[in-house]
């Protein structure tokens, strides 16, 4: 299938100069949508995740359904005061600024095979924080899977040491 028919791109969003990319008519799409989640899917098998990790909020729109599809959970990254029970957090910097992400102190198990998803990867800065989130806690990051790479922002290098799985390259 050609998902690149299913993203809308919007020029000057947010700011000018800015080719955004619109995940939407992909997921208003339910033939599109089953697609993407039975790729990721199939992904998640053959890195042999125990659970998915998504960070908000659209990683959980792909996260959730491949964590069901698999029957295995899947764990909330939020921004901080979002999660109720204790956490950890982690920062990491943005082009202009910083930004911090926040998971349950006991939601990866030891040894756990985590799959991190999302639906972007730009700079690799929301995922390497992600990653050191799930490593602190003892799980293995067994891969990360992402619907869209924008491979100008060179976000795969900065996860030189993860397995980086894309199902769009812009």
């Amino acid at each position: 299938m050609d998902l690149k028919k299913y993203i809308a791109t919007i020029p000057d969003f947010p700011e000018e100069g800015i080719l955004f990319r619109d995940i939407t008519p992909l997921m208003e799409d339910g033939e599109a949508l089953h697609y993407t989640v039975k790729q990721l899917s199939n992904y998640a098998k053959k890195v042999g995740a125990d659970v998915i990790v998504g960070p908000e909020a659209r990683g959980f729109i792909f996260g959730t359904p491949i964590a069901f599809d698999l029957n295995i959970g899947f764990v909330p990254i939020r921004k901080p005061n979002k999660l109720p029970r204790e956490t950890i957090e982690q920062s990491y910097d943005l082009e202009y600024g910083k930004n911090t992400l926040c998971i349950h102190k006991d939601a990866i198990k030891k040894g756990q095979k985590v799959l991190i998803v999302d639906d972007l990867l730009a700079t690799g800065g929301t995922v390497e924080a992600t990653c050191k989130l799930v490593e602190s806690l003892g799980g293995e990051v067994v891969g990360t899977a992402f619907v869209i790479e924008l491979v100008d922002l060179k976000g795969r290098d900065r996860l030189g040491k993860y397995d980086v799985f894309t199902l769009l390259k812009y």
